[in-house]
């Protein structure tokens, strides 16, 4: 089964954003190098995760003694994206993540794989190359990667506030506690 790879190596922007109002947002990772665009879908948790994920490692590259990488403790100023997102169309729904180093080109690395669907696997469309599986590459230096966590994490924030009482999270319209009984 080919994976068609959809590789970004120092792309023009990186950026998670969301399209809906809070409670019923669609989280996307999008990427646009030149004319190449590409958007795939997330969860809420998956985008948070990988944006704290990213903050760890720059974390530690800076902790790591004698470390040859100029890597930024804050986003740097140029680097700050609040732009909406560009025309979305989804490529793929994002299951599984892999996140990494290449010290060679001092880049994070962020794969992606679509959610597999045991339902629509047929073993005769394996066999004529038909069931082509998909994967998301992004290569980016180490400030554009403190950029898009920080963003990650506002867009993240920016839902529903949670509840005081019970920390789920709150409707425009009303909210029902479910605070456990005592």
């Amino acid at each position: 089964m080919p994976t068609r790879v959809h590789e970004f190596d120092w792309p023009d922007r990186a950026v998670v954003g969301t399209i809906g109002p809070p409670g019923a947002r669609t989280f996307y990772l999008q990427v646009r190098s030149g004319k190449q665009l590409l958007s795939i879908a997330l969860e809420k948790q998956q985008s948070a995760l990988l944006a704290e994920m990213i903050d760890d490692l720059l974390d530690q590259l800076i902790a790591v003694e004698g470390n040859p990488f100029s890597v930024p403790t804050s986003t740097p100023v140029e680097l700050v994206d609040n732009d909406q997102l560009e025309a979305v169309q989804e490529r793929f729904r994002t299951g599984a993540m892999r996140l990494g180093w290449d010290p060679t080109t001092a880049q994070v690395v962020i794969e992606a794989y679509p959610i597999a669907d045991a339902e629509d696997y047929d073993e005769s469309s394996e066999e004529d190359g038909a069931d082509e599986t998909e994967k998301l590459l992004v290569r980016m230096p180490v400030g554009t990667a403190r950029a898009f966590a920080k963003r990650t994490l506002e867009v993240v924030g920016a839902g529903r506030p949670a509840c005081p009482l019970c920390g789920y999270p709150m409707d425009a319209d009303g909210h029902t506690c479910t605070l456990p009984e005592r």
